[in-house]
């Protein structure tokens, strides 16, 4: 017997055009060979990828700001593909919105509490500014998390945290989330595309990315399973 699912693909696709942290081209593609330069009937494009690795909908491993913590390469996947719950904000979220732990409460009265080793995604509605660059990142003004909605959280024992801006931390208090989160050995995801077309519970996540040796952050194929 086989179980059906519907697949929601909540990932950004890459391009020179998108929006990145500092506003410039965090992504270049290039032909390395062309079909014209090839013997037929073999002919092939070849092509290089030239990026930071934060780049467009990707994570950031506990390595990326704690000396000696995990690396991308050595997430487990039993964190990687897990249950999910989405947390939406989109009907309050502004610019200047900022998650605190109420609302967290608020979510677990309805749905119960979040349970351990779980992803859990904000959604915001921000990810609709996606192809307006200077309106996503916005001067960094974006909806976040507080450091208390993290720490709540890592109560919960989550396997990681997700948000549909540019970060968790808008980076004007610094990045005390970020701290929180990868400090506690879980990880962070970015720029997450289509969240509104997800329940809030029942979902299943799998965060897959780029399996990098040492790597801090990754691109990733973010997929979820409903």
């Amino acid at each position: 017997m086989t179980t059906e699912f519907k697949i929601i693909d909540l990932t950004h696709s890459l391009s020179s055009e998108i929006p990145t942290w500092d506003g410039g081209c965090g992504f270049e593609l290039s032909i390395d060979g062309d079909y014209k330069d090839g013997t037929p009937p073999d002919t092939f494009r070849t092509q290089k990828i030239k990026c930071g690795a934060g780049i467009g909908t990707h994570m950031d491993a506990p390595a990326h700001v704690v000396e000696g913590g995990r690396t991308i390469d050595k997430l487990v996947m039993e964190q990687l593909v897990t249950d999910c719950v989405v947390i939406d904000v989109s009907s309050e979220a502004n610019a200047d919105y900022v998650i605190m732990p109420e609302i967290i409460e608020k979510f677990e009265k309805e749905h119960g509490e979040i349970q351990p080793n779980t992803f859990v995604i904000f959604y915001t509605g921000w990810d609709a500014n996606w192809n307006d660059r200077e309106k996503y990142i916005n001067s960094h003004n974006f909806p976040s998390v507080d450091l208390s909605t993290a720490e709540f959280l890592l109560k919960r024992n989550i396997a990681g945290l997700g948000i549909d801006t540019l970060s968790a931390d808008t980076g004007k208090n610094g990045f005390p989330v970020h701290r929180a989160i990868l400090g506690a050995d879980k990880y962070l995801v970015e720029n997450i595309a289509n969240a509104k077309e997800l329940p809030a519970v029942g979902v299943k996540s799998l965060v897959l990315p780029i399996k990098v040796k040492d790597g801090t952050e990754a691109p990733i194929r973010l997929i979820a399973l409903i």
